[in-house]
């Protein structure tokens, strides 16, 4: 299928997508924060400047964006157009992301990956549960997690 709008436009809308206080990323930092949690935010110290940083906790959170990281959700399709630039960039984004985790568990963080899909979409949790999970992992201080949409059957 082709594209239905100008190379201009396309370049415009792209570059208007934001890597940093997305939205889900904004759902999970105010829930949080309600529940009484206090963190940093995308702290360049760490591998792959996590969004959120709980020091205290020796935990972060990633927020990550089912399509620019390759989820294979329902979020997720292949672009039908610049199949190789797609391929590279979002093969790229998830050996990046590989690394960052290895990074951060050989510096002995914990990391929770929450995905777009258990926020948006029909597979979705509800918000207040993945909070609940969120801030349950926080505290029992144990391993790593990923937090994504229902399993459709």
């Amino acid at each position: 299928m082709a594209d239905n709008v100008t190379p201009e436009v396309r370049s415009k809308m792209m570059s208007s997508i934001r890597g940093k206080d997305t939205k889900p990323e904004l759902i999970i930092r105010r829930g949080l924060h309600r529940l009484g949690y206090r963190f940093r935010l995308h702290d360049k110290r760490l591998p792959g400047t996590p969004d959120l940083v709980f020091q205290k906790h020796q935990a972060v959170i990633q927020v990550q964006g089912c399509f620019w990281h390759g989820h294979e959700c329902h979020l997720f399709k292949w672009p039908s157009t610049r199949k190789e630039f797609w391929k590279a960039k979002i093969t790229g984004n998830r050996e990046r992301d590989i690394c960052n985790l290895l990074a951060l568990d050989n510096l002995c963080w914990r990391t929770l990956t929450i995905w777009e899909c258990a926020l948006k979409g029909h597979a979705r949790l509800p918000i207040e549960e993945v909070l609940k999970e969120s801030a349950c992992w926080l505290k029992d201080g144990i391993g790593s997690l990923s937090i994504m949409g229902r399993v459709e059957a």
